[in-house]
């Protein structure tokens, strides 16, 4: 059986970026795991369960009884506390909350690394979580998403959310934009704005735009395992 670890934001994760990978790898038989950065369960966006933006009330539905009543979401472990030698994949689920806690975390940055680097195993990184590529340095300072093509959440989108200030609508600063920042550390980004769906594979590692491609994003990483 393969085993996944999901590294989700204690800040706001966004419910469909999370919860279709999740279910979908479940349904194939994936064994999943969840840990986020203190070992506290995982909050969703609220936003991400408007009926606008999760294509609909039954569907809204589905995702807060995942996200309220699935065990491994209210039982997370602390990210210092895994190894991503344990798992076949690490996911990084998007949401804006992830620009506070798990992009920042060091210990979420090896798992990255570890999954990236290890013979075995590969990494999705989704939206706001590609924000992590930024900050992730190989032992020799190196950037890891240097010279790697990625997509991930686009500057065009960020710019319709933020006020002129980079405030948020809940009234948070926003701390950086992630387009900015790993196209800053070396990436060859692309979130392909023309199309519906963004998914960029370059080794093992596995990049997507937003919640419109989290459902290719869990079939990609399906097909990679």
């Amino acid at each position: 059986m393969s085993s996944a670890l999901f590294v989700v934001s204690e800040e706001g994760y966004w419910a469909e970026e999370c919860i279709e990978p999740l279910t979908t790898l479940e349904s194939e038989g994936v064994d999943v795991t969840v840990a986020t950065p203190s070992g506290s369960p995982p909050v969703v966006d609220e936003r991400s369960l408007e009926p606008d933006a999760a294509g609909g009330e039954e569907r809204v539905a589905e995702l807060r009884e995942v996200d309220e009543e699935h065990p491994e979401l209210n039982d997370p472990a602390p990210v210092a506390t895994v190894d991503a030698a344990d798992y076949d994949a690490v996911v990084f689920p998007g949401g804006h909350g992830t620009v506070w806690d798990v992009n920042q975390d060091r210990h979420a940055r090896q798992l990255l690394l570890d999954a990236v680097a290890g013979d075995e195993s590969v990494a999705l990184v989704v939206c706001h979580a590609v924000g992590i590529l930024a900050f992730t340095r190989e032992a020799d300072g190196t950037p890891l998403v240097e010279g790697r093509s990625v997509t991930g959440f686009p500057n065009e989108w960020e710019d319709g959310i933020v006020d002129d200030e980079d405030v948020m609508p809940d009234g948070r600063k926003l701390p950086y934009w992630v387009e900015d920042e790993v196209r800053l550390a070396g990436a060859e980004w692309d979130a392909d704005l023309d199309a519906d769906t963004s998914v960029t594979v370059d080794g093992d590692l596995i990049t997507a735009r937003g919640p419109g491609s989290s459902a290719a994003a869990a079939t990609t990483l399906l097909d990679e395992l």
